[in-house]
């Protein structure tokens, strides 16, 4: 009698790998993959917020603190999916909520509780905050995810041979990919004989 594993051992032997299909990625689940899958994007694809805040020169925060902040006039507001048509320049600041696109000029983030917008809203709520009071000096880079910080273009992101999980075909959506290359699914047919 043969035991499990020398049965499977047996049956493996005497079966070759499958064809090669193009299914749509939401139709892989399960297969294995036939090619290794390359970036052809950078993801992020912009440099973008990390937090909601004001994006700024960071040098235009040096010496900020909250008993003396550096106070920027506050050109624009850029939403998530918006990019600003506006330049931070010296002396300036856009309004910016988490994954939107870095505005041209700006190299930092300073989150809104370090500065004084809230006390500026409690103090008139119907009035748009055109000058913001900086409270904390940062650096070039603050709070800023990086343009291809997640995935870099021309970056194997999946390797050959991989079992599609609902994870991988996430990760190839990311990407762009709408179909890919995996091993054609068995078809098997049950024989069942005798009494």
């Amino acid at each position: 009698m043969l035991t499990v594993e020398q049965a499977l051992h047996k049956i493996l032997s005497e079966v070759s790998v499958l064809d090669i299909e193009v299914v749509p990625i939401m139709d892989s689940l399960g297969q294995v993959l036939a090619e290794d899958i390359i970036s052809a994007i950078n993801v992020p694809p912009l440099d973008n917020s990390a937090m909601d805040g004001y994006a700024v020169r960071a040098q235009d925060t040096r010496g900020a603190m909250e008993k003396a902040p550096r106070y920027l006039k506050v050109i624009d507001t850029v939403i998530a999916g918006g990019i600003s048509k506006k330049e931070v320049t010296p002396g300036t600041a856009i309004r910016i909520m988490t994954g939107a696109p870095m505005p041209k000029g700006a190299d930092g983030v300073v989150k809104f509780e370090n500065t004084d917008e809230e006390s500026q809203k409690k103090s008139a709520p119907d009035q748009p905050v055109t000058q913001v009071g900086i409270c904390e000096e940062i650096k070039s880079g603050n709070d800023v995810r990086s343009a291809g910080e997640d995935v870099k273009k021309g970056a194997t992101i999946i390797k050959q041979g991989t079992v599609i999980r609902p994870a991988e075909i996430g990760v190839m959506a990311s990407v762009g990919r709408a179909a890919v290359r995996v091993i054609r699914r068995p078809v098997v047919a049950v024989l069942s004989t005798g009494n």
